[in-house]
C-alpha cells in the first residue's frame, strides 16, 4: 500500500484515489491544441503507479513519446461529500509536488480513435510525489512558482494563479461527484512546456523553496 508523509506532523497517509485535472492552465491546453474547458476534465490513477523521489521512472518499451507533467498535489484529510467552497478549502490538509508522466504518442492515439486514454496515464512509474507539507504553513500556495527542468535546462515554469480552476474549486467539484476520504491524493493539472524525454534524462520538479522532487528516466 502507498503512503505519503506529512512533514511537519510525521503523520502518514495511506493513499486512496487518485484523481487527475487535465488541462488546468489555459496555455498548455493550447500548446496540445485543445480547447480550454469550462469545467474540470478529471481522469484517475491507481495508487500503484507512485514512486517517490529519488526513484526511476521506467520509460515503458510499448511507447515511443513520454512527457513530463509537473503539478501542484492536494492531499485530502477528511472526508468530503457534497463540499461547499468553504468546506473543500478545510478538507485539503497538504500540498506535494508531482510528476504525473504521460504517454503522449497513447493518448493521441486513443483520442483519435475516441477511446479512453487510461493506459496513457496509468502505468507504473507514472506519479512521481515528492513529501507533502501542512497547508495551513503555506497561506500563499497560488503564488509560488511551480518549475520542471530536465538535465539542468528549465522545461516548465509558472506561478500556480494561473490555474483555471484553483485548489478548493476543484474539490468541491469532485466532492459533489464522489466522497473525497483522508488520503485521496489530487493532481492539479501542468502549465505549459510539457515535452519529450529520453531514457537517462534527470528531472528536478519545485514549488518555491518549499518542495521539490527528483527522478530519471531508466
Amino acid at each position: 500500500m502507498k503512503s505519503v508523509i506529512l512533514r511537519e506532523k510525521k503523520e502518514e497517509y495511506h493513499v486512496g484515489k487518485i484523481l487527475c485535472v487535465g488541462r488546468n492552465y489555459a496555455e498548455h491546453a493550447k500548446e496540445l491544441g485543445n480547447d480550454v474547458p469550462s469545467f474540470p476534465i478529471i481522469f484517475i490513477k491507481p495508487a500503484s503507479c507512485i514512486i517517490y523521489s529519488g526513484e526511476n521512472v521506467e520509460y515503458p518499451p510499448y511507447s515511443q513519446e513520454l512527457h513530463h507533467e509537473i503539478e501542484l498535489v492536494l492531499l485530502i484529510g477528511k472526508t468530503i461529500r457534497k463540499g461547499s467552497i468553504d468546506e473543500a478549502e478545510d478538507a485539503i490538509i497538504g500540498y506535494g509536488v508531482g510528476l504525473d508522466m504521460t504517454l503522449r504518442d497513447l493518448q493521441n492515439e486513443y483520442r483519435k480513435e475516441g477511446n479512453p486514454w487510461t493506459l496513457a496515464k496509468c502505468f507504473d512509474t507514472s506519479a512521481v510525489l515528492s513529501d507533502f507539507v501542512m497547508k495551513d504553513s503555506v497561506p500563499d500556495i497560488l503564488e509560488q512558482e511551480i518549475t520542471l527542468s530536465v538535465n539542468g535546462q528549465m522545461r516548465q515554469q509558472c506561478l500556480l494563479n494561473m490555474m483555471i480552476f484553483k485548489p478548493a474549486e476543484i474539490v468541491s467539484y469532485l466532492s459533489e461527484r464522489m466522497t473525497l476520504e483522508p488520503g485521496d491524493l489530487i493532481f492539479t493539472g501542468t502549465p505549459k512546456g510539457v515535452s519529450a524525454l529520453q531514457r537517462g534524462d534527470e528531472l528536478q520538479g519545485k514549488i518555491g523553496s518549499l518542495l521539490s522532487l527528483n527522478t530519471t528516466v531508466a
